[in-house]
C-alpha cells in the first residue's frame, strides 16, 4: 500500500478538477504534468482510493479512463472523431505528412470551413453546418478536454488527440479484417 503524504501534492485540488472533468493533462499544462510525472504513484493510488483510474499516455498526458458513456458524450466523441479523421483525410490529400500536419498546422476558420463544406454530408448529421460550428460545437469542446489548445490564429492539436487516432486505427483495423473474412 502507497502511503500517500497530501502534503507534497501542492496541485491535487487543480488536477483532481480538471481530470473529473474528462480534461487530459499533457506537457503544456507544465506544472500540473510535472507534479503528476513525480508522484505519480501517490496520485494514482489517492484517486484509485476514490474510484478513479489514473492513465498514463506514454506520449505525454494523462487522463481518467472512463467506462461510462452518456448520449451527449457519444456525440461529442463522435464529432472529435469524424474532425480528426476528416484532418488527416485532408492533410494526405494536400500531399502533406498528416501525422505531422495535425500536430504542426493551425486549424484556423478557414480550414475549418473548407473542411465543414467538402465533408457536407457527414457533418449535416452532427448539426455542424458551418466552419464557425465546427469551431464551437467541437475545437472550443477539445480544448476544454484538453486535446488541443486556442492560439493567436487558431487551434493546435496536442498530444491526447492520440486517443482518437488509436480509436480510429482499431475500427479500421476491425474494418479490414472484416472484409477478409
Amino acid at each position: 500500500m502507497t502511503q500517500i503524504n497530501l502534503d507534497e501534492l501542492s496541485h491535487l485540488q487543480a488536477i483532481n478538477k480538471k481530470l473529473v472533468t474528462g480534461y487530459h493533462i499533457s506537457e503544456q499544462d507544465t506544472v500540473m504534468w510535472q507534479e503528476l510525472d513525480q508522484q505519480i504513484d501517490a496520485y494514482r493510488a489517492l484517486f484509485n482510493a476514490l474510484g478513479h483510474d489514473l492513465q498514463h499516455d506514454s506520449r505525454g498526458f494523462y487522463y481518467f479512463a472512463s467506462d461510462e458513456s452518456t448520449p451527449n458524450m457519444g456525440k461529442i466523441s463522435r464529432a472529435i472523431a469524424l474532425t480528426v479523421y476528416i484532418l488527416i483525410e485532408h492533410y494526405a490529400n494536400s500531399g502533406k505528412d498528416p501525422m505531422r500536419a495535425l500536430f504542426d498546422e493551425v486549424n484556423d476558420l478557414e480550414l475549418m470551413q473548407t473542411l465543414v463544406q467538402m465533408n457536407k454530408h457527414l457533418f449535416d448529421q452532427l448539426e455542424i453546418f458551418s466552419g464557425s460550428d465546427l469551431r464551437k460545437d467541437v475545437y472550443l469542446r477539445m480544448v476544454r478536454l484538453g486535446l488541443c489548445r486556442e492560439v493567436e490564429n487558431g487551434f493546435m492539436l496536442q498530444a491526447p488527440i492520440y486517443r482518437y487516432i488509436d480509436a480510429l486505427m482499431e475500427v479500421n483495423e476491425e474494418t479490414y479484417i472484416g472484409e477478409d473474412e
